[in-house]
């Protein structure tokens, strides 16, 4: 596999860094897309779940390099279910490897297919790279790049690397969603907790402004001259009483609902 270069692996630390100072899940798949359409040279990114075994439609997200509206989108990846597109068998058999189209087709088969001719005529796009991600509720899911002109062997082997990145920011958009949702009943209107402390102790409050600036738990435990095990107490019980899991999570929320600047 060819070797990458310093630029690639900077793409991808410039995503990583992106994702997570973001503090709107409703963004971040437009963000992964502006990153991927420039790391790849890309026409089109589109975000694909599509259902096994159901007559669901599916959903589907997809930029060109624009928004795409959802309807246009939906109907494009409807098509292609019908028409059997070669991504669906290999995403069905647990298939896990970025692969380009014209790599499961073949050359001449990719470039005679309905799949081609409709992709080249709607975005201009003759090449597709697809990334599969983790399956989840029933669905099939990937993300699919096209591009005018074939994707690089170098283009792969940066798929196969980012690839695990993707799915752990898709695991983070969906964990921001579900504590969106989680906190939402608290502070319908505003999307802000009725009270800016949310049950904290003071020394609670304390450790998480210290933690929202990057400190760590040794860190945190020289600052207020406890043992880090004493701190991970306190985290434990910060996460109880905000219901996160992780770091991350605890600060951005935090931040949205007023608790530290």
């Amino acid at each position: 596999m060819p070797q990458l270069h310093a630029r690639d692996y900077e793409r991808m630390l410039d995503l990583v860094v992106a994702i997570l100072e973001s503090e709107n899940p409703d963004a971040l798949r437009h963000l992964i897309a502006e990153h991927l359409l420039e790391a790849l040279d890309c026409g089109t990114v589109i975000f694909a779940r599509l259902p096994v075994g159901t007559e669901r439609a599916g959903r589907v997200e997809g930029w060109a390099p624009e928004r795409l509206g959802r309807d246009a989108v939906t109907d494009v990846v409807q098509r292609r279910i019908r028409q059997r597109h070669p991504l669906l068998p290999y995403l069905a058999a647990g298939e896990r490897d970025p692969v380009t189209m014209s790599g499961l087709c073949g050359e001449s088969g990719w470039r005679g297919s309905q799949w081609r001719s409709e992709a080249l005529r709607d975005y201009g796009t003759t090449d597709q790279l697809a990334l599969p991600m983790p399956a989840q509720d029933n669905e099939l899911r990937a993300i699919s790049l096209g591009r005018d002109g074939a994707f690089t062997e170098h283009d792969l082997a940066f798929a196969v690397r980012v690839q695990p990145l993707l799915a752990t920011a898709d695991r983070h958009v969906r964990e921001l969603h579900r504590l969106r949702a989680a906190v939402a009943p608290a502070f319908p209107a505003a999307g802000r907790l009725e009270t800016p402390h949310h049950g904290l102790t003071p020394r609670e409050l304390t450790v998480l402004g210290l933690l929202s600036e990057g400190i760590t738990a040794h860190g945190i435990g020289r600052r207020l001259t406890i043992s880090p095990h004493t701190v991970n107490r306190h985290l434990e019980k910060i996460y109880r009483k905000l219901g996160t899991n992780n770091r991350v999570s605890t600060v951005l929320l935090a931040k949205q609902a007023g608790i530290v600047p």
